[in-house]
Order: C-alpha cells, then sequence, then structure tokens
C-alpha cells in the first residue's frame, strides 16, 4: 500500500484535482489520500486557509459573516463546477461552515482551529465525491473516527491509539480521502497540527498502516540542496536520509514539515516527494540510510526569527543547576528552546522569536536576575540560523573551518556555532540581514567548487 499526500496548490483547482485522480488511478496502491485545503491558484490568489481565518475573526469580532461565508463556498463551488459534479456537495459545505461558525467561542484557538479545518474536512468530502464521479470507488473518512490528539495547552501530536484506531485502514477496498491538518481529543475536540499539518496526517496514516511507501506531492520536482530563492540553480537531491530532512527542514526547508517525519521514522516507511504537475519525475526519497557519496554536505538551509537571551555569572559553571532554573523559567512561560551553546562564565539559550512578547521577555530578565543572581542579562534579537546538513560530514576534517572562511568573506560575524553530538548538521547563528549572503557563500564553498 501507498500513502499518498496532496498539499495545497496540488488541489487549488479543477484543473489540478484532475491531476491527482490520474496520480491515484495510475497505481492500484495508492488506496490512502490525504489532502489539504485548496492552496492559491495564482501567485496573487488567496488560499482557503486565509479565508477561513478571515471567516473566523469576523465571527469572533460579532460581525455579519454570510458575505466571508459565501466566499469560501464560492471557491468549493468553482472547483465543483469545473469537475462537473453535484452542486449539492457544495450545500453540504455552506451548512458545515454555518455550524461552525455558530460553535462554542468560549476558547478563541479552538474555535479559530475549527473554522480553519473546515479547508481540509470540506476538501476531501469534495474530492471523495469527484472520485466516486468518475469511476474511482472512494470514501472520506473523518480524523473523528480514529486520529486522537493530546488536549491542550501542549503543541497538538497524535497519540499512540490514533496509530491502532487507523491500522485497520489498510484493508480498504476503496480508496481512502482523509483531510489533513487535525486530528480530535478523546473528548471530541478538534485540534489542528501545526504549520505543515496535512503532511503530519498523511506522516501517521503511512504509519499506521505500516505503508510500503509515503508520497508527498507537492509543487516542485525535488528537494533542492539550497533554497532556489537564494541560490542559482542549486543541485537536486535525489536520495537523503530522515535525520538529513529532519535538520534541513527544521532550519527553513519548507518543502517537507520537519515534525512529519516522526511517525514514518519510527518504523522505517520511506518517503517520496514528489511533483504532482510532473509525476514522472523521480523526486527526492527520504531514507534511514543512503550509499556514502563523495560529498560531505547533502544541503545548507537558513531560518531567521531566531532570540537569544545571554546570561554572564562569574563561575556559573560551579554552580549546581543553573542550566536547570534557567530553562524553568523559561518552561514557566511556556516557551521552548533550540540551542544553548555556554562557556565557563556565560550562557545563551536560542529560541524563536515568535514564543517572545514585551511582556514575557520582562518577566524573563527579571526572574534570571533576581533569581540566579546573574551579573548581566539580556535578550537579543534579529538572529538567523544557518544549518549545514550531511551524513558525510563526520568522516570529514576541516569542514568546520572551511565553512567559517565562507562565512568570513561575507564580512558576517558568527555570533553561535554548535554541532550536535551526531555529527550531522553543524549550525551557525548570524544576524539576520548576512543571511542570504553566508547561504550563497557556503553553497560556493562545498557545492560549486570543485573540492567539494
Amino acid at each position: 500500500m501507498i500513502v499518498c499526500k496532496f498539499g495545497g496548490t496540488s488541489v487549488a483547482s479543477a484543473e489540478q484535482i484532475q491531476k491527482v485522480a490520474n496520480i491515484v488511478k495510475s497505481n492500484p496502491a495508492r488506496k490512502i489520500v490525504a489532502v489539504s485545503a485548496p492552496g492559491k491558484r495564482s501567485g496573487d490568489d488567496i488560499k482557503v486557509t486565509d479565508l477561513l481565518i478571515q471567516l473566523a475573526n469576523a465571527a469572533l469580532q460579532q460581525e455579519n459573516t454570510e458575505e466571508k461565508l459565501q466566499t469560501v463556498v464560492d471557491r468549493f463551488r468553482a472547483i465543483a463546477d469545473g469537475l462537473g459534479i453535484d452542486y449539492a456537495i457544495c450545500d453540504v459545505i455552506a451548512e458545515d461552515l454555518r455550524e461552525r461558525v455558530q460553535g462554542d467561542k468560549t476558547n478563541v484557538e479552538l474555535f479559530i482551529d475549527s473554522i480553519k479545518a473546515a479547508g481540509e474536512d470540506n476538501n476531501a468530502k469534495l474530492i471523495a465525491a469527484y472520485f466516486n464521479a468518475i469511476g474511482m470507488p472512494a470514501r472520506y473518512v473523518s480524523p473523528k473516527d480514529g486520529l486522537v490528539v493530546n488536549d491542550l495547552p501542549e503543541r497538538t501530536f497524535a497519540l499512540p491509539e490514533a496509530y491502532a484506531n487507523l491500522a485497520p485502514l489498510k484493508d480498504t477496498k476503496e480508496i481512502i480521502v482523509f483531510p489533513g491538518f487535525f486530528g480530535y481529543t478523546r473528548a471530541g475536540v478538534l485540534r489542528t497540527f501545526d504549520r505543515g499539518g496535512s503532511d503530519i496526517t498523511g506522516s501517521i496514516l503511512a504509519a499506521a498502516v505500516e505503508a510500503e511507501l509515503y508520497e508527498n506531492f507537492t509543487d516542485v520536482d525535488c528537494v533542492f540542496s539550497a533554497n532556489p530563492k537564494v541560490v542559482n540553480d542549486p543541485v537536486e537531491i535525489k536520495e537523503i536520509t530522515y535525520r538529513e530532512m529532519r535538520e534541513l527542514s527544521y532550519a527553513g526547508f519548507s518543502v517537507f514539515h520537519d515534525e512529519a517525519l516522526m511517525p514514518v521514522y519510527k518504523i522505517g516507511v520511506p518517503v517520496n516527494i514528489k511533483n504532482t504537475n510532473n509525476p514522472s519525475a523521480p523526486g527526492t526519497r527520504i531514507v534511514p540510510s543512503r550509499p556514502a557519496t563523495g560529498r560531505p554536505v547533502t544541503g545548507i538551509s537558513a531560518d531567521s526569527g531566531f532570540s537569544t537571551l545571554y546570561v554572564s555569572k562569574y563561575l556559573m559553571n560551579r554552580e549546581v543547576g543553573f542550566g536547570r532554573k534557567l530553562l524553568q523559567i523559561l518552561e514557566d512561560e511556556n516557551i521552548s528552546y533550540e540551542h544553548t551553546p555556554s562557556g565557563l562564565d556565560d550562557i545563551s539559550v536560542i529560541m524563536r522569536s515568535n514564543q517572545l512578547t514585551p511582556e514575557n521577555e520582562a518577566r524573563i530578565i527579571s526572574r534570571v536576575k533576581e533569581e540566579l543572581h546573574a551579573e548581566y542579562v539580556e535578550m537579543r534579537h534579529g538572529f538567523s540560523m544557518i544549518v549545514i546538513v550531511g551524513e558525510g560530514m563526520r568522516h570529514n576534517t576541516g569542514l568546520a573551518a572551511r565553512a567559517a572562511t565562507a562565512i568570513s568573506r561575507t564580512g558576517a560575524n558568527i555570533e553561535m556555532i554548535n554541532q550536535g553530538s551526531s555529527e550531522v548538521s553543524l549550525v551557525f547563528g548570524v544576524l539576520q540581514e548576512y543571511e542570504n549572503r553566508i547561504l550563497q557563500a557556503l553553497y560556493e564553498e562545498f557545492f560549486a567548487h570543485a573540492n567539494a
């Protein structure tokens, strides 16, 4: 069995959904299809998810929601019209949206989740109806029928029982069309996954049915060794390990959500990233292991929006529990951290800036000073993380020196260096303004030069 997921651009219009049907039809092993909400049809278009957020905000502000609701329904009606299927499906969608808009608004986050999820949920219903209309026996399955997730306040993840609940889908004779992006708590409350959530749903399904392959269809032929918007004509990656892809996804590779790898990684289901618009292209395979190549670096990625909590205290290294107490302060503010480079008398904690507000930032600084008696505390903003990834890095001497030399040529200062014990990745913290120049310099060093 093959589980395949189709992203927003792959299901944005009737024409795209017809391509999806042809892809599914071309291989009888493709029995489970996870779908996103309709994405952009062109550069200046609006995603259905964004339209739904506008609808949710209007409902929360007690505005008239009918016009915004009809805008969403019209998007689905245009798709149904292009596919030549009964408009009755649009009446079902409109009724579903009205029920959601009238839903409980006590918890704003959960209310918005419910509205947002309507994009994936109703698109799955529409696509299942189309498959049946063209003679492809299909069945819509709701996440309510097994995809059990945790309760607030933690970020959403599938509970172990979800895999057991979904396992019987492997015996299906029909094509299962399953909406991505969300699940339900044991109490029946809808919760959405983080960004790229449909990738996570597809991965959960692939793991649950122990699929032979998880195909992730998007709008690019493959994963590239660097961002093609920054680097001209980067090398295509034909095969990459789970660990390498996880590191690259974490730091800005938007083709595949980093959290989506965990379910398939645990049981070793390979992933194939492919292009809906060019399905014959081999794509990029993500596998448990791969043969060594002559190139130590597989890919380079960069992501901005990081902040650093810098703490200095003399003889910090002699103080038992200092790091734990520092991280406890962040935990109390519900803030996760990314890296903790340190010296004898100082430590930096790097975190995503979007977790910070002026209020919690002030509380953190105050508590570190008062409770840990730090001599100097500062929150710094505007950092990017540049990540160099490759399974071959551990066997290659001088790689960090080459990277640092390449960065120095841009005139940037390296604010932080971190390398995990697995030696699969090397992370450099730099000022955000230098991000693209550094990415280009590192690509030139490790991919363009003959000595790479």
